[in-house]
């Protein structure tokens, strides 16, 4: 069954959810020259299981990124780093907690409590 993010037919491929998209067009809104920026998705060694998710906003796209784009909100993710997230789907979750985004990742093998860290 697929998800409703858009480009997972790709194998290597990461997925936006519909509410990580509105959320990140919200976020985008309040920036300086917020229309040109793109979440941009990486992975870094650290973390309480190995590696660890970071988020940020980019305005260019590099030689060794893949873009991926749901209701015109791009996600770029480096090469190394899409290995590690090839299937994954970032989602915006609002809890009771907080809000945050989460990285739904079929690679992971086990994952923190927080949801920021991941080990293969």
């Amino acid at each position: 069954m697929m998800s409703d993010s858009t480009v997972l037919e790709r194998p290597n491929s990461v997925g936006l959810s519909a509410s990580a998209a509105r959320q990140v067009a919200k976020l985008r809104a309040q920036e300086p020259g917020g229309e040109a920026l793109m979440l941009r998705l990486s992975v870094t060694g650290g973390g309480c299981s190995g590696f660890q998710y970071n988020f940020s906003f980019d305005d260019e796209v590099r030689s060794d990124d893949a873009v991926f784009e749901r209701d015109g909100v791009k996600l770029v993710v480096d090469e190394m780093s899409l290995e590690l997230l090839a299937g994954s789907e970032v989602d915006y979750v609002e809890e009771l907690i907080g809000a945050s985004f989460q990285v739904k990742n079929p690679n992971a093998a086990s994952s923190c409590g927080c949801g920021t860290s991941f080990a293969i």
